[in-house]
């Protein structure tokens, strides 16, 4: 190894879990002077385990950590200016790049247990060797790891050479569950455990398990066994204090359960275990794509991380594991998990290598580059946050937010804050945020509110009721049981408030108070909004009812709906930023299972805010829109952020071409029928038909239901409104258009041939009937004709008109065109049945000698 690292700049190292990697390689590598006079850094996955593999190698050497051997994670050092050996989390790496881009310190920077792919990981891994090529070509780049293809890492290292090693690996043998077990997994634990001991356990037993949550339902469960053979049932995980991870891990005097998270995978051995109990499921690491925050999520592990689990018996004697799953599960599983890279939100990373001077980060030469729309996604919300402007460049509120060991919606929150007098407080609510709730029962996974609630049932903010809930946790001095009593973590709040001061210290901020004035609680607010403006929602419905239970539906300012959860206590506010939100899957119809987007954590703004922090993205616009109810056309004008109204009213300015586009749209959409409430259109037209019909030779033109739609929109030009089309269709100047279609011969050879009326015998007028498919007709009751030889005549004579006579029942008893012929032979037949049917009207014999 050192012989190859003198040899050439880069190594990969692959050996199995327990070979020593972690503890044996940092000090050769010293010791050989690979690093000449600069340290040796040693990048490690999680806190935990730089920890623990620096307190390991610090023993080894008979020192103290933060002497030789020292370590570095979030918010927390043990080193000196003796320092040589440095174990520290990749997040605190690539910060520490940012501060000193040449990596001055550092000889030799080895990445442990790179197989698990972290993002931070891969980024560090692409930053170090840009340096190498760049400036540092002295610096050394070790990648180590137990399970992955070393082969794309040798490569992407300039085709390194690979060391492989063995290590000392006692068998293991490994059990399967028979088949699916039901039960909850602290009841398979349980039976686990108990079997393991009826068996005659010998050693001490880790337990894998996916969180803190199934650890401590597991130890609860786990007390009566522990009890009755005198075992230490111990749990493991990042967010216990320092003390008690030390506890779970040093050997003791008698034999201990160990229950833990995938900390215990990878990094230094524990000491004693002879057992390991696999549940195969962990919280893989992802992010919620509402507030882009960390999220983890319970899944299957890999077959890679299945046989890492497995190994951790086998590392100092002969080992046993078994799986909670069945044999079909485990081959069913994937060979590793899926690359950070490829799952998690890449804001933060984007604005550290921003920061490191890149501008264009599709062209930055990635170990395994991320999908091009997730790297657009965070460069937009850097943009929108103002933490890099439009061609890449960091900001000064970037170079501000780029400082703290925060996702950038927090970060910017935090530098808001500084500038609002109000940054202490933000610190509390970022230390809230970036952390677990502090409630012990999670409101937003469905479950009751604790006991103990807080003044502010309803309220301007989710946030600001942890706020208050954490308050008063301080207030009890965060003695646990007091903090139990009002429904809190204890752990937790702890973890909070180390964060909190930590915060406080990086940004300069003044000691939090007891109390917020209600004008900085308004700054807060707004400082809320600088980290979420892409999260703006407006409720859809009027404010009323504020405290009453139940959903309120939203609309967000990407255009999409949402409803807020009954369980927030933003009930009153009109408008609001969505910090986070989730998907819920509820029975539709067929069946089918609908989407639907809940926001859970919510905070008020006021439309205000948006203009004083992003007028940029306020936009003003005046659209001419369909009013249906008032059936007119309007001019709205509306102040838009992103595809939100923040402010609209509405006018009738003066009209113009527009107004005139639309009234006519709807217009010809409501059809001439809406408009016409006579039949003088259609009889006009039947008319002109008729007459052209008739006379050829005069070339009258086709008019047809196109041209009435036609001169009703030429009728639009200077109305706005419905009402104002009827009336000037009622007045007769939709046919006045008509008539303008013809020529002055044509209109007077109209009405001379093709009458609308004609007068009878007796002197009654009647209207004539044109229809395209039939000849035209009159209908009159019979008495009328009396007196007339033949049936009148139309276009000069030429067109007889069909006569429809009708009985006093206004029934039709004969239809003819021929009435000289009715007189003749069937007259005499219809008036005796008229006679007896109406005897009271005069039916004469001569119908043409009849008088009144």
């Amino acid at each position: 190894m050192v012989e190859a690292l003198r040899r050439t700049p880069n190594l990969v190292i692959e050996a199995p879990p327990g070979a020593g990697k972690t503890t044996r390689v940092p000090p050769a590598l010293l010791d050989a002077g690979v690093a000449g006079e600069r340290e040796v850094w040693v990048l490690e996955p999680r806190r935990l385990a730089a920890r623990l593999a620096a307190r390991r190698v610090a023993d080894e050497l008979g020192e103290r950590v933060g002497e030789t051997v020292g370590y570095q994670v979030r918010f927390e050092e043990a080193a000196g200016r003796l320092t040589r050996i440095r174990f520290l989390t990749e997040g605190v790496f690539t910060r520490k790049l940012l501060a000193d881009p040449q990596l001055e310190r550092a000889g030799v920077v080895i990445l442990d247990e790179f197989h698990e792919r972290h993002l931070q990981s891969d980024l560090a891994l692409a930053l170090l060797r840009r340096l190498q090529r760049d400036a540092r070509k002295d610096l050394r780049i070790v990648a180590m790891s137990a399970t992955l293809d070393t082969a794309p890492v040798a490569h992407f290292l300039y085709d390194c050479p690979v060391l492989r090693s063995e290590g000392r690996r006692f068998p293991v043998e490994i059990e399967h569950a028979a088949r699916h077990d039901e039960r909850p997994l602290e009841a398979q634990v349980q039976s686990a455990i108990a079997r393991l001991l009826d068996e005659g356990l010998d050693g001490d037993v880790l337990v894998f398990l996916p969180g803190a949550a199934e650890i401590r339902r597991a130890q609860e469960l786990c007390a009566g066994l522990a009890a009755r053979f005198n075992l230490l049932v111990l749990p493991l995980h990042g967010d216990l204090p320092a003390s008690e991870q030390e506890r779970a891990v040093r050997p003791a005097d008698i034999r201990k359960i160990i229950l833990s998270t995938n900390v215990a995978e990878t990094s230094v051995t524990i000491e004693g275990v002879s057992v390991v109990i696999d549940s195969g499921l962990a919280r893989v690491a992802g992010h919620s794509p509402w507030s882009g925050l960390p999220a983890l999520n319970v899944a299957r592990t890999s077959r890679a991380s299945a046989a890492q689990r497995a190994g951790r018996s086998g590392r100092t004697r002969n080992g046993r594991c078994l799986r909670l799953y069945t044999a079909q599960d485990f081959a069913q599983r994937p060979e590793h998990e899926s690359p950070e890279i490829q799952r998690l939100d890449l804001a933060e990373a984007a604005l550290e290598l921003h920061a490191a001077g890149l501008r264009d980060l599709h062209s930055f030469e990635w170990f395994e580059a991320p999908e091009r729309s997730a790297l657009d996604a965070a460069e937009n919300l850097l943009g929108r946050l103002g933490a890099i402007d439009a061609v890449g460049r960091v900001t000064g509120t970037g170079e501000r937010m780029s400082g703290l060991p925060l996702h950038p919606r927090l970060s910017r929150m935090i530098v808001e804050a500084q500038a609002r007098k109000v940054g202490a407080a933000a610190c509390l609510i970022a230390a809230l945020v970036s952390e677990r709730d502090i409630r012990a029962r999670n409101i937003f996974e469905g479950t009751q509110r604790p006991a103990a609630r807080t003044a502010r049932s309803v309220s301007s903010s989710d946030l600001l009721e942890l706020f208050d809930l954490f308050m008063e946790a301080r207030r009890a001095g965060f003695n646990a049981e007091r903090v139990k009593s009002i429904g809190l973590d204890a752990n937790t709040v702890k973890r909070v408030e180390r964060v909190r001061r930590q915060l406080e210290r990086l940004t300069g901020s003044e000691e939090l108070k007891e109390e917020l004035p209600d004008a900085l609680e308004t700054e807060l607010l707004v400082s809320i909004l600088a980290g979420y403006p892409d999260r703006v929602a407006r409720r859809r419905a009027a404010v009323n009812n504020a405290s009453a239970a139940g959903s309120i539906e939203l609309q967000l300012s990407n255009g999409l709906a949402a409803s807020l959860a009954p369980e927030s206590v933003v009930r009153g506010a009109e408008f609001l930023v969505a910090i986070d939100a989730s998907e819920r899957r509820e029975a539709g119809r067929g069946g089918r299972r609908a989407g639907r987007t809940v926001v859970r954590v919510a905070s008020a703004i006021e439309p205000d805010w948006l203009l004083d922090l992003f007028t940029d993205s306020i936009e003003e616009t005046a659209e001419t829109e369909w009013n249906p109810l008032s059936e007119r056309v309007e001019t709205v004008r509306r102040l838009m952020y992103d595809d939100l109204v923040l402010d609209e009213s509405r006018t009738s300015e003066a009209v113009n071409d527009e107004v005139t586009r639309k009234l006519a749209e709807q217009a010809l959409l409501a059809g001439t029928e809406a408009f016409v409430e006579t039949e003088a259109i259609p009889l006009f037209i039947a008319r002109l038909n008729f007459v052209r019909r008739t006379f050829p030779e005069k070339d009258f033109p086709v008019l047809d239901d196109g041209d009435v739609r036609a001169c009703l929109a030429a009728l639009c030009e200077g109305r706005r409104s419905f009402a104002e089309l009827r009336e000037a269709v009622r007045s007769g100047e939709l046919l006045g258009a008509l008539r303008q279609r013809l020529t002055a011969e044509q209109i007077s050879l109209l009405g001379k041939m093709a009458p609308e009326r004609v007068r009878l015998g007796r002197g009654r007028v009647v209207r004539v009937n044109y229809e395209d498919d039939r000849p035209p007709w009159i209908a009159s009751r019979l008495q009328d004709f009396f007196g007339m030889r033949e049936a009148p005549t139309i276009a000069g004579g030429r067109v007889p008109l069909v006569l429809h006579l009708l009985a006093p029942s206004q029934r039709p008893v004969q239809v003819t065109s021929d009435l000289t012929g009715f007189w003749e032979r069937h007259y005499q037949s219809v008036r005796r049945e008229l006679s007896r049917r109406y005897p009271r009207h005069a039916w004469p014999e001569d119908p043409l000698k009849a008088e009144d």
